[in-house]
């Protein structure tokens, strides 16, 4: 287990500290004992070719692991910011990609418990053994509702839409992903344009979904943007997008 001196899987950056936690003790004791008990090794090797070999898997079909989960968590008190902390990331020090998906979604479940400065320890997440499975959840269930209730860290999404990793640049996007009438347009559209020229898949990809899935609430006007923007966005952007205008 990780003690957070190490180099963060993926990143080439230390990891943060794991601050103590008795709940995190408990949750990741029952989850190391009870998730290897389901795990099955031919659907693992499927699923770990399926994701691009990020990381090995168990093989626990999603309807079985979530129900071990009720069962890890069962009696569990609820947890304040230091708890989604240590249990998200002693999961990610773990090699089974499962364990990530439990912590997943544990910080989607308690996020509102969390206050603006667990941002730094959703970036790690974001940028430690990375790949849409993972990014798609943080982003939209975990930075977004931080930024929600934390006004101030749009800074921060500003700062991680230039950023070099391509997966805290898909992230900025994406945060607003749930937002509907509260979405920040002016910030939406920009960072759109700003990186409408990178050549990554996944970044194209973003763009084009945050803007398929605002037009749900305002068609007219990413209509007009993409009109307006179609030399710049690629291809791929703009089909998404307009896959339902």
């Amino acid at each position: 287990m990780s003690d957070g001196s190490d180099t963060a899987r993926g990143t080439g950056e230390p990891a943060p500290g794991i601050p103590g936690s008795t709940l995190a003790d408990t949750v990741l004791e029952r989850l190391t004992a009870l998730y290897p008990t389901a795990a099955e090794p031919v659907r693992a090797r499927s699923a770990a070719a399926y994701m691009k070999d990020i990381a090995p898997f168990l093989g626990i079909p999603t309807p079985r692991r979530r129900a071990l989960s009720r069962t890890v968590l069962e009696g569990t008190p609820r947890p304040g910011e230091t708890d989604c902390a240590a249990i998200a990331l002693r999961c990610w020090g773990l090699p089974e990609r499962e364990y990530q998906y439990f912590a997943a979604d544990y910080l989607r479940r308690h996020v509102a418990r969390c206050s603006s400065g667990f941002l730094p320890v959703v970036r790690h997440l974001v940028s430690t053994v990375p790949w849409w499975d993972t990014v798609d959840v943080l982003a939209a269930h975990v930075v977004g509702p931080l930024v929600a209730a934390g006004p101030e860290l749009r800074r921060d999404m500003d700062a991680w839409i230039g950023d070099d990793d391509v997966w805290i640049v898909c992230t900025a996007p994406l945060h607003q992903l749930r937002f509907k009438e509260d979405t920040d347009t002016g910030r939406l559209f920009g960072y759109c344009l700003r990186r409408a020229d990178h050549p990554d898949f996944f970044i194209r990809k973003a763009i084009g979904w945050c803007l398929r899935e605002y037009a749900k609430t305002d068609p007219q006007a990413v209509q007009g943007f993409v009109d307006g923007a179609r030399g710049r966005l690629s291809p791929l952007s703009v089909r998404e997008a307009t896959k339902h205008l």
